[in-house]
C-alpha cells in the first residue's frame, strides 16, 4: 500500500492499551471504583477463568515522597490511579493489558510463552520501503480511532465524583500526545491557583522509565494496528548532527518555502492538527485539554535561543554523561548534581553534570533546538520527530544500564518528587505499571538496538556474568561480613574447648569421638548473615 493510500484511509476503530478503558469511563465503573473489564477469550473479568488475571485491590507504595509537592487530596493523579479505581486486573504470568488478554513485552503466542526480540533501527538504514512504511504507519495512527480506550475531558471533581463521567474518544496518534500532556500538565488547584512544580513523566528518577513505557505501548500499538508485528520505532541519532537532517519531505518535513515556522506542504505531517499545546488557557479555565485541534505542528530547527542551546548534543557530551555512575542524586529533581538521569534529561551540564537550569543539554536541547511544538513540554509529542528523539534517548538510557548493572535498589525507593518512587504507578497507564519494573535491559522487554547489539555469549558466560557482576558490587560487604564471622567463630571455638577442658578436669569419664546418629538429628545449625 502506498503512503498516500494509507494516509487517506477512511478513520477507523482500533483496540488499543494507553489511558482510561472504555469498559471503566462510565458511573457504575466510578462509583464502584472497580476497573475489571471481561476478556472477550473466555467472558470472564480479567480472564479469570483462564487464569490470565483475577480482579484485586491495588496496592499502593507508602514511601514518603519529596517535599517539591506540599498537597495532598487536591490532584486527579496522586497515588494513581486510586481517584477513579481501587480495583483492577492483576495478571499471572506473562499476561499483561487492561483485562489481561495480552502478552507482556516480549512475550507473544496464545500462551503468551514465546519469547520475542524486535530490533530498532537507525531511521537513515531504513531501507525506501521501510522508511515509507513508517511515515504511512505515523498517519494511519493519526486517521484511526481507539476503540477500547477513552480520555478524560474532565477533573474527578468536575465529573461531580464520578455521577457525571467527562470522556471523549480519540486518534490512536493524538491518544499519546494526550497522555504525555495529561502526566505533566499542573495541578489545578481552584479558582484561578495552579501548581507550576509537578510532573509525573519529567524531572525526576521515573523520567526514562516512564518515556520507556510510552514508547513500548506506542510501539505495540502500531503492531496491533497495521498487524506488523515485527514493527519497531527507528531511532535518530543525533550525536553531533550540525542541522536536523531528518526534516526533509523524505522524512519528517522539510520547511515550509512561504513560512520556516510550517512544515512543507510536500509532506504529509504538512496536514496533521496538534492538540494540548495551549497550556495557559486550561489553567484559566481549570479545565483539562480536550483534544480539540488547535492548529498545525510548528517547527523551525535551528533558529531557537542559541544562548540556552548553541547547538545539538555531541558524542563526547553522550560519552561523559554515561560515565556517572549514579542514576539520582541529591533532590532528585531538576537540581541533582552528578545525576545520570538529570544530565540525560539536560538540566545539568553535560561536561560537568552540575544542575544548571538556565542551559538545556543532550535530552532538553533537541526539544529546544526543534523551535516549535517539540520546545513545549505538554504538547512536544504532537511533533512526529519526538518518538524517534526519545527512542535514541532510551539507547542512551540502555547503555548506562548495561555498563553498569545497577542493581533495582539503586532506583530511589523513597523521598523522590511525587509519582516517582520505585514502587509509584506511572500516570496515566492503564493496565498499571510500576517504575522499577521498567530500570532493566531492554533485552528483557523484548527489544534491542542495532549498534548496541552484542555477540552472542557462550552459555557459561551469558548464565554467570550477571552474577559476578552484582558479586562485584558486593564484595566490600562479603569481606567485612567475613572478617566478622572469622572472629565470631575464633571467639566461639575458643570457649568451646575452654568448656571441654574444664569439663575433662572434672569428670573421667572419656567423651565419644563420634556423635550418635539420634544426637546428630537434634542439632540445628544456622547460619545469621
Amino acid at each position: 500500500m502506498s503512503l498516500f493510500a494509507m494516509g487517506f484511509l477512511l478513520i477507523i476503530i482500533q483496540p488499543s492499551t494507553g489511558q482510561f478503558p472504555r469498559a471503566c469511563a462510565n458511573a457504575e465503573s466510578l462509583w464502584s471504583k472497580e476497573c475489571c473489564p471481561v476478556w472477550d477469550g473466555d467472558g470472564s473479568p480479567c480472564g479469570e477463568l483462564s487464569r490470565r488475571g483475577s480482579c484485586q485491590n491495588i496496592l499502593l507504595s507508602q514511601a514518603p515522597l519529596g517535599p517539591q509537592f506540599p498537597f495532598s487530596g487536591v490532584d486527579d493523579r496522586e497515588d494513581w490511579p486510586s481517584v477513579f479505581y481501587n480495583r483492577t486486573c492483576r495478571c499471572e504470568g506473562n499476561f499483561m493489558g487492561f483485562n489481561c488478554g495480552e502478552c507482556k513485552f516480549g512475550f507473544s503466542g496464545q500462551e503468551c510463552t514465546e519469547r520475542r526480540l524486535n530490533i530498532r533501527r537507525n531511521i537513515f538504514q531504513l531501507t525506501t520501503s521501510e522508511k515509507d512504511k513508517f511515515l504511512a504507519y505515523l498517519n494511519l495512527a493519526k486517521n484511526t480511532l481507539v476503540q477500547d480506550y477513552v480520555i478524560a475531558t474532565g477533573t474527578y471533581t468536575q465529573m461531580n465524583n464520578g455521577s457525571n463521567p467527562m470522556f471523549r474518544d480519540i486518534n490512536l496518534y493524538d491518544l499519546f500526545v494526550w497522555m504525555h500532556y495529561y502526566a505533566s500538565r499542573d495541578t489545578l488547584l481552584g479558582g484561578s491557583r495552579i501548581w507550576r512544580d509537578i510532573d509525573f513523566a519529567h524531572e525526576a528518577p521515573g523520567f526514562l522509565p516512564w518515556h520507556r513505557v510510552f514508547l513500548l505501548m506506542w510501539e505495540r500499538e502500531i503492531q496491533k494496528l497495521t498487524g506488523d508485528e515485527n514493527f519497531t520505532i527507528p531511532y535518530w541519532d543525533w550525536r553531533d548532527a550540525e542541522d536536523c537532517a531528518v526534516c526533509t519531505d523524505e522524512y519528517m518535513g522539510d520547511r515550509n518555502p512561504t513560512n520556516p515556522n510550517l512544515l512543507s506542504p510536500a509532506s504529509i505531517f504538512s496536514s496533521w492538527q496538534v492538540i494540548c499545546t495551549h497550556s495557559e488557557e486550561y489553567n484559566s479555565q481549570q479545565a483539562l485539554c480536550n483534544a480539540t485541534s488547535e492548529g498545525p505542528i510548528l517547527r523551525n530547527p535551528g533558529n531557537n535561543d542559541k544562548s540556552r542551546t548553541p547547538r545539538l548534543p555531541s558524542s563526547a557530551e553522550v560519552e561523559f554523561c554515561l560515565s556517572l555512575t549514579q542514576y539520582e542524586s541529591g533532590s532528585m529533581d531538576k537540581m541533582a548534581n552528578y545525576s545520570f538521569r538529570n544530565t540525560l534529561e539536560g538540566f545539568a551540564d553535560p561536561q560537568t553534570a552540575i544542575a544548571n537550569i538556565s542551559q538545556s543539554g543532550l535530552h532538553n536541547a533537541l526539544h529546544i533546538y526543534m523551535n516549535g511544538s517539540m520546545s513545549q513540554v505538554q504538547g512536544s509529542a504532537n511533533d512526529p520527530i519526538f518518538v524517534l528523539h526519545h527512542s535514541f534517548v532510551d539507547s542512551i538510557f540502555e547503555r548506562w544500564l548495561r555498563k553498569h548493572r545497577p542493581m533495582l535498589e539503586v532506583f530511589p525507593a523513597a523521598h523522590a518528587p511525587i509519582g516517582h518512587n520505585r514502587e509509584n504507578y506511572m500516570v496515566p497507564f492503564i493496565p498499571l505499571y510500576r517504575n522499577g519494573e521498567f530500570f532493566k535491559s531492554s533485552r528483557e522487554l523484548g527489544y534491542d538496538y542495532e549498534y548496541l547489539q552484542e555477540p552472542a555469549l557462550g552459555s557459561f558466560q551469558d548464565y554467570f556474568i550477571p552474577y559476578l557482576e552484582q558479586a562485584r558490587q558486593i564484595w566490600p560487604w562479603l569481606v567485612g561480613a567475613a572478617v566478622i564471622g572469622g572472629v565470631i567463630t575464633a571467639v566461639l571455638t575458643g570457649l568451646i574447648l575452654s568448656c571441654q577442658k574444664k569439663r575433662k578436669g572434672n569428670s573421667p569419664e572419656i567423651q565419644p569421638l563420634l556423635i550418635e546418629t539420634e544426637d546428630y538429628n537434634n542439632i540445628s545449625y544456622q547460619s545469621n548473615f
